[in-house]
């Protein structure tokens, strides 16, 4: 009988190492261990070449604890040595232990090699160091190392994914060979820096494009929001005859879930189960979040049905974002009960589940109020080990405030330590939503004291909070403060916030005066607002001017009818309410007066519409003007 140990040791070094890489995933002792003793035994270690290729089998294993400890007994290493032990830990993304053997390098005098340089501006590129990496092609003008074309590339990436497009041009234009990744880094950095005009030039100075060159180009484009383009350029590709690969299916799958365009993504549907590739994991992933976007949830399910049915999953974590994507698609289009049910069946089937899924399905139980399985999961998350990051931690503190346990955020917030601002924020806004709008200001100071820079969501909260609790010195404060001193351009929101903070003071003048001097009088949303705060002062006079701005805007709305009925039967004319209300329906709105009730399965919440089959995300938008106030 042969002995296994024995007979690994009659095949070529080339099979050891691919059967240590495949051995290195269990738990038994590997063959590369095994192979390590019986060198060490015959004194073999003591060749250098033999040294180097059994560390290399430790980096292929990413066993690097071994790995060093190896590279620590080779008594005379050469670069290959330092450069093996390099790119495994930049395999691993470990890159302070990196840059610690690249200084141990240079320390020892050692001259780095193009590989090994190569590597060093790839850790550059990921952390986006640039001082490091000027500092690296400092000594490489220095001493006159001749770039080959991997390493210029290297080089080209680095100084682009760093955001120095002039320096990337200077890299790209000495270069005396250019390969289609050198054209394709240099058109990524242009899309980058949103620099489209000159981005669409280089692509047609192209002679030769790539399907690499056309997918760079489309998915760079639909990055930065030029989906038109994209949409355009996809178009030239279908064209030009290039064939598509699985990458260039997933990025026009993605264009057609910006666009929110579904017969675009029919018809690349289409394609994908003419090429048979509808089993790739990457494609099947875009294919439900686009019908997702679409709002074809039903049709997402099919796809992930039929290929969970038709596919063997060899990867797990792909099935498990697969279904992370279909949780998130129900929660994007409001269907919190087929997500909770979706995510409950992950659970017991079980499924690993990321914190990504965790923090959507977290703030499905918060926007469908079911505090019951919110806390369900909250135990879940501690019992399974899972480190509670900011974002996790900022959707348990947004969950149980918005389902009225304001002590357990405070808890979560107070436990967590962090200075994330998506936690800080949350907490700000559970604060606001509970009327305690001098604790969401002394909150925002204290953020403000520990040098933790608010962004315009946070300006958003905290000018929520001065408006419920009447702070109107500190919200003018705050807006003053978000312009001249954190340089952010007020938006829409923040500028309804102003309006509904003076509205709801009874400054309703200076409410006036502020939407034309911020030239935002042609928005319906804040004459609503503004209505609002004139019915709550009782200005008739003013409440009649903004009524007619309103209907002037928004003709064919049901909403300023109500309004107006409601103000004229306020006022005794009677006649008069009538008359708007039937020149309502002439104008085809819905009819008044029927009551329905929408019931959840899970978490048996209930709200009441005055209109027939009214839309839910309408239903919510009137919610928020305070036109449906009876309470079930």
């Amino acid at each position: 009988m042969i002995c296994r140990s024995s007979y690994m040791f009659t095949l070529p070094w080339m099979n050891v190492s691919r059967m240590c890489c495949y051995h290195s995933l269990s738990n038994e002792p590997t063959l590369v261990e095994t192979f390590h003793a019986n060198q060490i035994k015959d004194g073999s270690l003591q060749n250098l070449d033999m040294g180097n290729y059994l560390l290399s089998l430790y980096v292929k294993s990413l066993n690097l604890v071994y790995a060093h400890n190896l590279f620590d007994q080779i008594p005379e290493r050469d670069v290959r040595s330092w450069s093996i032990l390099l790119s495994g830990y930049a395999r691993k993304q470990s890159f302070p232990n990196v840059f610690h053997v690249f200084r141990n390098m240079q320390i020892q005098r050692l001259p780095p090699n193009h590989f090994t340089l190569s590597t060093i501006f790839k850790c550059c590129s990921t952390l986006r160091d640039l001082r490091l990496g000027k500092e690296v092609h400092g000594w490489i003008v220095r001493n006159g190392i001749d770039l080959d074309n991997a390493l210029e590339n290297s080089l080209l990436d680095f100084y682009a994914k760093c955001m120095r497009l002039e320096h990337a041009k200077r890299v790209f234009e000495s270069m005396e060979q250019k390969c289609c990744l050198s054209w394709n880094i240099m058109l990524a950095a242009y899309l980058r820096n949103r620099d489209v005009a000159n981005s669409l030039s280089l692509f047609k100075s192209l002679s030769r494009k790539d399907v690499a060159t056309w997918n760079t180009l489309i998915d760079g484009l639909r990055k930065i929001g030029s989906l038109q383009i994209a949409m355009d350029m996809l178009r030239q590709m279908t064209e030009s005859g290039s064939l598509f690969n699985k990458v260039t299916f997933s990025i026009s799958l993605n264009l057609a879930s910006s666009l929110r365009d579904l017969q675009l993504g029919k018809q690349i549907h289409c394609r994908v189960l003419r090429f048979d590739v509808h089993n790739d994991n990457f494609i099947r992933n875009s294919l439900i979040d686009m019908y997702g976007k679409c709002e074809k949830m039903e049709k997402a399910s099919i796809v992930f049905s039929r290929t969970s049915r038709d596919f063997v999953f060899d990867d797990e974590k792909a099935d498990i974002v697969s279904r992370s994507s279909l949780i998130t698609g129900f929660i994007q289009n409001g269907d919190f009960e087929n997500a909770l049910e979706k995510y409950i069946t992950m659970f017991r089937e079980g499924f690993k589940v990321d914190k990504f899924t965790l923090t959507s399905i977290i703030s499905a139980c918060a926007n469908s109020g079911n505090l019951g399985i919110g806390q369900q999961i909250h135990s879940q998350i501690q019992k399974t080990g899972h480190h509670f990051d900011p974002y996790l931690a900022s959707s348990l503190i947004s969950m149980y405030a918005k389902c009225g346990n304001l002590n357990e955020a405070q808890e979560i917030f107070i436990q967590t330590k962090s200075s994330n601002i998506a936690m800080w924020t949350s907490m700000i806004s559970g604060y606001a939503s509970h009327g305690q709008g001098t604790e969401a200001v002394r909150l925002f100071e204290s953020m403000i004291n520990k040098g933790i820079q608010p962004n315009e969501i946070t300006f958003i909260v905290v000018l929520t909070a001065c408006c419920h609790s009447g702070l109107v010195e500190q919200g003018r404060k705050y807006f003053m403060i978000m312009k001249e001193i954190y340089d952010i351009t007020p938006e829409i929101e923040h500028l309804n916030c102003m309006v509904d903070l003076f509205g709801r003071a009874g400054f309703l003048h200076e409410a006036k005066a502020f939407i034309h001097e911020h030239g935002i009088s042609h928005l319906s949303a804040v004459w609503k607002s503004f209505l609002s705060s004139c019915r709550l002062h009782y200005n008739v006079e003013m409440e009649k001017w903004a009524l007619e701005k309103l209907l002037q805007m928004e003709p064919s709305d049901a909403a300023p009818y109500i309004l107006s009925a409601s103000i004229l039967a306020s006022d005794h004319k009677w006649e008069d309410a009538a008359n708007m209300r039937s020149l309502m329906k002439d104008r085809k709105d819905r009819d008044l007066g029927t009551q329905e009730i929408k019931t959840s399965k899970l978490d048996g919440y209930m709200v009441m519409a005055k209109e027939k089959n009214i839309p839910w995300k309408r239903l919510k938008r009137r919610l928020k003007i305070g036109i449906y106030v009876e309470k079930v």
